[in-house]
């Protein structure tokens, strides 16, 4: 097939974006406005990981091969005509078929082939995006070889002819894509379209014509299926009845689209639904909330900071479990589990509140990971009269809310709701890691007092955050 020569090239580094969002991938490619991006330093702290890694892993293959660096698509021809044994930052072109990649590797076999290779800071291979890029580089190169995938804890995984489907997907798409000249037709999808560098060209697109996927719970297949009946915006939703809506996917029974009526008005108007009492446990109440690092280079997150409100849920009341580095990894961890047994004993109708289920998820892995399913605290924290109480359950059980998403500061920063600010308003998860990476590489003692601080000031706002959705939930949703 002739490549249309006003096309751009199709490139395996659009893996990400395509498997994300098909207007992502076309404006990325065929934008012809200024686009103001913010700069997202964890987006950067991955970017800097992943070339110390690819740095790592150029080392050690030039510690058994000599390694050449190539500057063009033409310089990596003569080089593998020379039979060299390795090529870093390798450039692929195929102007006939329109595509151009650019491995971080290739490497000679004993066949004399080349393998196709990248480092990656995953942990996985079977990531849609890495299956592509490396499946596409393996059919730039015509090769019957598997890629080879540097994986981010030090393994080697392979990629061969099972990743083929979806790189003929990828290029078909991405072919019809790039041909044309009007934007794709998409979905809103909260999770995905708010860390999204185009957030602001399509949202008010979106909020104009009153998409139904912008309403929490009304997934894109739910949303096809309402304009099918022809219920086909937020306002029509509103005033439907719930029982003559037919089942369709994603929005199946009568309670969820009871819910789905429900969030339409709560979208226009900003009121709360409430669909049942909210049952708060009794006991003494401690909030709860962890701060984890997922850039450990070891497959396993690593928990640097344990931390909990106590009574009387004032700022002085913040209380923590800190560690360093990996190293002290399991020292945190039995130091944590001191810190239960304390509450335990001062506390003996203790109610553990967090936000989610990331805390119990956490608990279980590490009980797991140090071989201590048996211990008697972590027993108590997961048994079925477990403390731990997810105030998430009773929020989405029963509440319907004004909202597009129902993570903790999305409730707790609406002015309408609870109404409570963080005292640093960029922070979040994503910010924790960053602030963390950079405390574990600054050497000035001032800076890496300053950086635990602040680390230390959102941890303690996360879990008053909690204290105060209790207390909203106490005063307006329990008889």
């Amino acid at each position: 097939m002739k490549n249309n020569r006003n096309a751009p090239l199709i490139k395996p580094s659009d893996a990400k974006a395509w498997s994300l969002c098909a207007r992502r991938v076309w404006l990325d490619n065929k934008r012809d406005f200024e686009l103001s991006l913010i700069e997202d330093e964890f987006e950067q702290l991955i970017i800097e990981l992943g070339v110390a890694h690819e740095q790592t892993v150029l080392q050690r293959l030039s510690s058994t091969m000599t390694v050449h660096t190539t500057t063009s698509p033409e310089n990596t021809q003569r080089l593998m005509a020379e039979g060299v044994s390795a090529i870093y930052q390798a450039k692929l072109l195929d102007e006939i078929n329109g595509f151009v990649g650019y491995p971080d590797f290739l490497i000679r076999h004993e066949s004399g082939e080349y393998q196709p290779a990248d480092a990656k800071l995953s942990l996985s291979e079977e990531k849609k995006e890495i299956q592509v890029q490396l499946g596409f580089y393996r059919r730039m190169l015509g090769s019957k070889l598997p890629a080879i995938v540097f994986l981010g804890d030090g393994e080697q995984a392979l990629i061969g002819d099972e990743a083929t489907p979806v790189v003929n997907q990828f290029v078909t798409e991405m072919r019809k894509l790039l041909a044309s000249d009007e934007e794709p037709t998409v979905r809103y999808s909260h999770s995905k379209c708010r860390d999204c560098p185009y957030y602001m060209h399509c949202k008010p697109a979106f909020e104009a014509k009153e998409e139904l996927s912008l309403l929490y719970g009304v997934q894109g297949r739910a949303a096809m299926g309402l304009e099918n009946e022809g219920i086909n915006t937020i306002t029509q939703l509103s005033v439907t009845d719930p029982n003559s809506i037919s089942d369709i996917p994603y929005l199946k029974g009568s309670e969820k689209k009871q819910r789905a009526v429900l969030q339409a008005k709560a979208y226009l108007t900003g009121e709360v639904f409430q669909l049942s009492p909210v049952l708060l446990p009794k006991g003494q109440w401690v909030h709860f909330d962890i701060e984890d690092n997922p850039l450990t280079g070891n497959g396993e997150k690593h928990v640097y900071l344990w931390g909990f409100l106590v009574p009387d849920y004032n700022q002085d009341n913040f209380e923590y479990v800190w560690t360093n580095h990996g190293a002290e990894d399991k020292q945190g961890w039995l130091q944590f589990l001191a810190k239960i047994e304390q509450y335990r004993q001062q506390y003996p109708d203790l109610i553990l509140a967090h936000y989610s289920s990331h805390e119990r998820t956490t608990i279980n892995t590490y009980a797991k990971r140090y071989g201590m399913e048996n211990n008697t605290t972590v027993r108590y924290l997961l048994s079925e009269e477990s403390p731990l109480f997810d105030m998430q359950k009773p929020v989405l059980d029963n509440l319907v809310l004004p909202l597009q998403g129902y993570g903790l500061k999305d409730i707790c920063k609406h002015k309408d709701l609870v109404n409570f600010q963080w005292e640093d308003k960029d922070s979040g998860s994503q910010w924790s890691v960053v602030q963390f990476n950079r405390f574990l590489v600054e050497t000035n003692p001032k800076n890496k007092g300053n950086l635990k601080a602040d680390i230390l000031n959102y941890n303690r706002d996360d879990v008053i955050a909690t204290r105060k959705l209790e207390e909203w939930l106490r005063t307006n949703f329990i008889a």
